[in-house]
């Protein structure tokens, strides 16, 4: 059990690591490899690939078992790696990337399908808790590891570092972690179903990610939200009518899974919001350097930490948890709210603690949903219930960061035009000042060079900019609110299998399973 508990979080660090330790190689990778036309997609290609892999790798090791999907994810995973950091230019290196997040989704669709599998209902939350806490672990530690990583080796060891952590974690598991024979064979996988999944998803999370340099009015944005909107429906109709769908339509039927995807999908928004756009805040709002900046962000991290090993902890011993996932949202919206107060003259300590407060927020969130429709549902739905949370999640994340985005586009060269208008300059000074909104503020030395007077107009103008973005999350976080009132407790008691583990569970066998919790 230890073998199996510890293999899984190394699995699961290995992956959330890789998410923050490579950003901070972004730059030099650009420059060593000339390619800044392309830069977003060494972020895009895993992220369409890795959400669009989690639902199918769900579900296929609810047929077939989960030790095979974490060995191969963590295998693939560390072979990607180390293909990422030979790439020679940037196409290759976007390629691998995309190679990489497709066994990315392996590892995240199945480490916390694991946990379900390894430890009974009424000790899952806190383990799904410690599990929640490697999230903050690596955010902690991965922009740090990888600024040093770069200065001091090079860009190319923040893929190869993968390796000696992936080979100690596939050690590990392949010694810890049994493996329980299946009665599925390849008949059952649902292929028009991951045909179709793969082929609406992929179109829409592109044509999401490309907003920032697209109209949402574009051919382009249109045509790919189209096609998404043709191929997510024939994906309805497919699982519907096959006997092993990717995601069973009838688990929407139970409220608890519902609310708890819902839940998932909307405070994303808060989530993405706070982390995509605080960088804004400090180096743009407040004037503090890259690095100090990354520093006073690790404090939410904390909060996350702390707020999800906790609720692991409390929410079975109270009959009535669905509220610690209300406070949870409550909280976040605080948060939000405090930081949309920020303006130049905000001190720093201020927008840390506002920081902690979304972190305490999201971090309620993240063991208390997953660990409920992992009982709510039959054994039989564990993979695909784990995976569909990770799925909205992801999803949430995405659309959310696209429409802040482009509140953030279309509000603060509006601004700009306000602040810098009422300081009444002189044509000649007004042909002088930096265009290029926020960009032009994040350049070093960029405002230290202009008259105080106008370096603190454009300050303002981002924070005005910023309060509607932490505005309008909190508005969606609000329907979150509402939605956490709607979830079914579901007691958290019950058994383990024999050895401790899950038997996956083949169709024959299902009629034996506990039944699911009535909506």
């Amino acid at each position: 059990m230890i073998l199996a508990t510890a293999g899984t979080m190394l699995a699961l660090l290995l992956a959330a690591l890789d998410q923050t330790i490579v950003g901070t190689a972004i730059p030099r990778i650009v420059a060593d490899l000339n390619g800044l036309d392309r830069l977003a997609w060494v972020t895009t290609a895993y992220l369409v690939t890795s959400t669009t892999m989690t639902p199918i790798a769900g579900k296929l090791g609810d047929l077939f078992g989960r030790k095979p999907f974490l060995l191969a994810g963590m295998v693939g995973f560390v072979a990607a790696s180390a293909l990422c950091g030979l790439s020679q230019d940037m196409t290759q290196l976007i390629v691998f990337r995309g190679i990489q997040g497709i066994f990315g989704g392996v590892l995240f669709a199945t480490v916390f399908t694991i946990i379900g599998d390894l430890f009974p209902p009424e000790t899952r939350g806190r383990v799904q808790g410690l599990f929640g806490g490697v999230f903050g672990l690596s955010a902690i530690i991965g922009p740090t590891a990888g600024g040093f990583i770069t200065d001091h080796w090079s860009w190319r060891w923040v893929f190869e570092i993968n390796i000696p952590v992936g080979m100690v974690a596939v050690a590990v598991v392949l010694v810890g972690l049994p493996y329980v024979r299946s009665k599925a064979s390849w008949r059952d996988i649902d292929f028009w179903g991951a045909f179709t999944l793969a082929a609406g998803v992929v179109p829409l999370l592109i044509a999401l990610s490309i907003t920032n340099t697209h109209a949402w009015t574009s051919p382009e944005v249109m045509g790919l939200l189209a096609l998404a909107a043709l191929m997510l429906a024939a994906f309805v109709f497919v699982e519907a009518r096959v006997a092993q769908p990717i995601v069973p339509l009838e688990l929407f039927k139970n409220t608890t899974f519902t609310v708890s995807m819902i839940v998932g999908f909307l405070t994303a928004f808060g989530m993405f919001g706070s982390i995509l756009f605080t960088p804004l805040v400090f180096q743009g709002v407040l004037g503090i350097s890259a690095t100090n900046s990354g520093a006073l962000i690790t404090p939410m991290m904390f909060g996350l930490l702390a707020a999800s090993t906790l609720t692991g902890f409390v929410m079975r011993r109270i009959k009535y948890y669905r509220f610690l996932g209300t406070l949870g949202v409550a909280v976040m919206i605080v948060g939000m709210y405090l930081l949309s107060l920020i303006t130049p003259s905000t001190q720093e300590w201020r927008v840390v603690a506002a920081l902690i407060v979304v972190g305490l927020g999201i971090g309620t969130t993240f063991p208390l949903y997953l660990t409920a429709v992992q009982v709510a549902l039959p054994r039989k739905y564990l993979g695909v219930a784990s995976s569909q949370i990770q799925f909205w999640r992801n999803l949430g994340g995405t659309v959310g960061s696209s429409i802040l985005g482009a509140v953030l586009a279309n509000r603060l060269p509006s601004y700009l035009g306000t602040r810098i208008s009422a300081l009444h300059l002189p044509a000649q000074t007004l042909q002088h000042l930096p265009s290029g909104g926020a960009n032009s503020i994040l350049q070093p030395g960029v405002l230290a060079q202009l008259p105080p007077a106008v370096a603190n107009a454009i300050r303002l103008a981002l924070s005005d900019t910023l309060h509607d973005i932490y505005f309008f999350a909190g508005l969606v976080l609000i329907i979150a609110l509402v939605s956490t009132v709607f979830l079914k407790e579901v007691p958290l008691t019950g058994v383990p299998s024999r050895s401790g583990f899950a038997d996956p569970v083949p169709e024959d066998e299902a009629a034996e399973e506990r039944e699911a919790v009535p909506a």
